[in-house]
């Protein structure tokens, strides 16, 4: 499976963008699901030497990740595509219970051009039930978008501890296709 050639951008430079922005905030930990929508971005925070990537086996993991990153005096970040979100319910109570800094980046499937009828169920309720967990929402669907929306949203979780999901839309990081 891959992103179709004819993406909005092509040669994708926003995960440069985000992972920038990251270092700017402080990031140490990057809790992910592995995700051909964040490749790049999870790729480039492996390379580094300042931040900790962290595959996880679902997604709900990255919620006390983050938590137990905060006791520990560290930022994070949650890596996800929206099918996860709905894995995540029961944890998101945790960010208001515990009051930590939440941050997640969601790559949107289930919207442009989607070829699988399974993500559109999830991918069309993403952004509610973010928002019906006490989650702001806001979203990024062009690259030229990205630098302002991933500073906006790292300074609403880290210094106004509002919890913050970006939502990178799937026309952002293209539509996906199998191929042989």
């Amino acid at each position: 499976m891959h992103a179709r050639a004819d993406a909005a951008d092509t040669v994708p430079n926003w995960p440069d963008d985000i992972f920038a922005t990251l270092q700017r905030f402080d990031v140490r930990q990057v809790p992910y699901v592995p995700d051909a929508g964040h490749s790049k971005l999870i790729q480039r925070v492996l390379d580094s030497s300042t931040m900790r990537g962290i595959p996880l086996t679902t997604e709900e993991e990255g919620v006390a990740l983050l938590a137990g990153a905060w006791a520990g005096g560290q930022r994070g970040v949650l890596l996800m595509q929206s099918s996860g979100v709905g894995n995540c319910i029961n944890m998101l109570s945790l960010i208001s219970i515990l009051r930590f800094p939440f941050l997640t980046l969601v790559t949107m499937r289930g919207e442009w051009g989607e070829f699988n009828p399974w993500q559109v169920p999830m991918g069309s309720t993403t952004q509610g039930v973010f928002e019906l967990s006490g989650v702001q929402v806001l979203r990024a669907s062009s690259a030229a978008e990205v630098p302002a929306v991933l500073e906006a949203a790292a300074s609403q979780a880290y210094n106004a501890l509002t919890p913050t999901a970006v939502l990178l839309s799937q026309r952002l990081i293209g539509a996906k296709v199998f191929t042989k």
